[in-house]
């Protein structure tokens, strides 16, 4: 095949399961490479807790400005989003480290994660537009927040059941079938460009349930735990697709108690503490 002499990564010893990823990378190796992400992982969650302490929960972007909220954001969605990536991300990274070295292989790998970042920061930036809009209709009509609430859930529950929900899903789940069709894309800024492909992918298979964000509040530190272990789940369990569909459901049903159930919008409330600081 012609992608065997272009690609990066080197033949498998084992196949992959769906979703797990667990099969590309020597055992040592993984255990080695998933230490390392809980060595980002956690200072980011570290740095997320802090801000929310900072910054409490309530509607709209929190009184931060664009390139903080962004700051705050891209910390954010890294604490939550990078271990349910971690398959796709060591495998194309070890590819990386075996076709170059020093430097080279260095600015490979930035251009791979800042190709995923860019992504998730440019839905921050449709993030931010719909926080300020939410949180200034809520600051003039209190009442609005129930409606803004149920709609908010409306929408996620129908991502999630919806076809582009599926797609993106099923990509995040085969990791190793795209690792090879990336193998086949061409220099230059080849690195960027799977960073971005698959950044649009992941962004695509969560967005509906960062809209949630809205009624819960985007510094909501228990649901952000929750949202990602969800993430986590729907990508890497072999009942993934049921669980999304499940999570579906239970959002259109927060749709329809919204509007009576104050309980479900912290996040469209007169700010609040959001970890008991003072």
């Amino acid at each position: 095949m012609r992608h065997s002499r272009t690609s990066p990564l080197a033949p498998a010893r084992s196949p992959a399961p769906t979703g797990a990823g667990g099969g590309l990378l020597p055992a040592r190796e993984l255990a080695a490479a998933w230490f390392l992400i809980v060595l980002i992982a956690v200072p980011a969650w570290v740095l997320t807790v802090g801000q929310a302490r900072d910054m409490g929960i309530g509607p709209g972007a929190t009184g931060r400005s664009l390139p903080l909220f962004l700051l705050m954001w891209v910390t954010m969605t890294a604490a939550m989003m990078l271990p349910s990536m971690a398959p796709v991300a060591l495998t194309w990274v070890r590819g990386i480290g075996r076709r170059s070295s020093g430097w080279t292989r260095t600015a490979r790998t930035v251009e791979f994660v800042g190709g995923y970042l860019l992504v998730w920061t440019a839905f921050g930036l449709l993030a931010h537009a719909a926080l300020a809009l939410t949180g200034g209709l809520v600051d003039d009509r209190p009442a609005a927040g129930r409606w803004i609430g149920a709609v908010a859930f409306l929408l996620a529950g129908l991502y999630q059941l919806g076809p582009l929900k599926n797609v993106c899903l099923r990509h995040c789940r085969d990791p190793l079938g795209h690792l090879v069709r990336y193998a086949g894309f061409r220099r230059p800024a080849r690195d960027l460009r799977v960073g971005v492909h698959h950044g649009a992918y992941c962004v695509g298979c969560c967005a509906g349930l960062m809209v949630v964000l809205i009624p819960l509040g985007v510094m909501n530190v228990a649901a952000m735990a929750g949202l990602a272990g969800v993430v986590f789940v729907e990508k890497l369990w072999s009942r993934g697709p049921l669980l999304a569909r499940c999570v579906g459901v239970a959002f259109l049903v927060f749709a329809v108690l919204a509007p009576f159930q104050d309980w479900l919008l912290p996040g469209l409330r007169a700010p609040m503490p959001a970890m008991g600081g003072g």
